[in-house]
């Protein structure tokens, strides 16, 4: 028998807590996004923390700035980022207010609102890509720099909220280095991904950029 996800919104405490035990957490939670033209519910599958100041890897290792003062904020809210010229990423702030810390959500499954997920990501070859890789999520639900800061605490009437969902047991949890990040960075396990889903993106060690000669 299938469980039924629980549609009891997380509190705001759920996030103020250390970013590795809410990224652990996330997985198996209901996302949902809402838009004009519909929408979404998404099971978190695969998730990366970062520890801001602390880590390396993180947008936030060298301080505060424009583009990353959200993750400084309170928890519970989205940050949202540009990468590469092309892709949004989300990720959800935690930790108390002032020591940066955010888990960016890598990968899910689409349960609710597949039909347009598929419009948006007309490149998908089947509903279990639909969500598979950061930018791909972001794609499918239709993430950019407006949601930046957005309270997915505020309710349902909130354009990002997050649901209870099914918490995932930990024996079904597989934890290993982040994807692409480089340097001291590199080898903290702090991607952790349900075992054996196959919406969950592979991995990619960091491969440094070529310059142009």
């Amino acid at each position: 028998m299938i469980e039924s996800p629980d549609r009891t919104p997380l509190p705001r405490d759920f996030f103020d807590r250390p970013v590795l035990d809410v990224a652990r957490d996330l997985l198996g939670r209901t996302l949902v996004r809402s838009a004009a033209d519909g929408t979404i519910e998404l099971r978190l599958t695969e998730v990366e923390a970062y520890a801001g100041e602390v880590d390396p890897g993180s947008h936030a290792y060298r301080g505060r700035t424009a583009r990353n003062g959200v993750m400084f904020g309170a928890p519970g809210h989205a940050y949202v980022y540009f990468t590469y010229g092309m892709w949004h990423c989300l990720n959800l702030v935690c930790g108390p207010e002032g020591m940066a810390s955010a888990v960016l959500l890598r990968a899910g499954e689409i349960h609710v609102g597949a039909e347009l997920a598929r419009k948006r990501r007309i490149s998908a070859r089947n509903d279990k890509e639909l969500a598979k890789g950061p930018a791909r999520l972001a794609t499918a639900l239709d993430i950019d720099r407006t949601l930046d800061g957005t309270d997915v605490c505020a309710g349902p009437d909130a354009p990002l909220h997050l649901l209870t969902g099914v918490p995932v047991p930990s024996d079904q949890v597989r934890n290993g280095p982040r994807t692409g990040v480089g340097g001291d960075g590199a080898t903290h396990p702090w991607r952790y991904w349900i075992n054996g889903d196959p919406t969950v993106s592979p991995y990619r060690a960091h491969a440094p950029r070529r310059r142009s000669t």
